[in-house]
C-alpha cells in the first residue's frame, strides 16, 4: 500500500511515514556507496550481527550482491544478496 494511503480495517500493519522516508533515504545513500565498491571485496555487517564477506558484483535500490570468495569453492562463485535497509557496516577489504 502506498504510504499516506488511508487505513483500512483489516490491515494488520500499516508503515509510518517518518519510518519509510528514513528507509528510502538510506537505500538511497546504500546504493551509491555499492556502486562506489563495485567489483571490490568488502566485508558486510547485518543489523541482525551476520557477517559475509566477498566481491561486490552487483547492486541495485534494493539488494546488495556479493560474490563468495570462499577458496573451498570451485567453479562459479555463489551469489549472496543482502538486502540494503539490513545492512548495519560495509567495510572494505584490501
Amino acid at each position: 500500500m502506498p504510504t499516506g494511503s488511508v487505513r483500512n480495517q483489516g490491515q494488520l500493519y500499516y508503515a509510518d511515514n517518518h519510518w519509510c522516508d528514513q528507509v528510502k533515504k538510506t537505500r538511497q545513500k546504500l546504493a551509491g556507496i555499492c556502486g562506489q565498491c563495485l567489483n571490490r571485496k568488502v566485508r558486510v555487517q547485518t543489523i541482525d550481527g551476520h557477517t559475509y564477506e566477498g566481491v561486490v558484483v552487483g547492486h541495485d535500490n534494493t539488494y546488495l550482491h556479493l560474490a563468495n570468495t570462499d577458496a573451498r569453492f570451485f567453479g562459479p562463485a555463489a551469489i549472496t544478496t543482502l538486502v540494503l535497509f539490513e545492512l548495519l557496516v560495509i567495510t572494505l577489504l584490501i
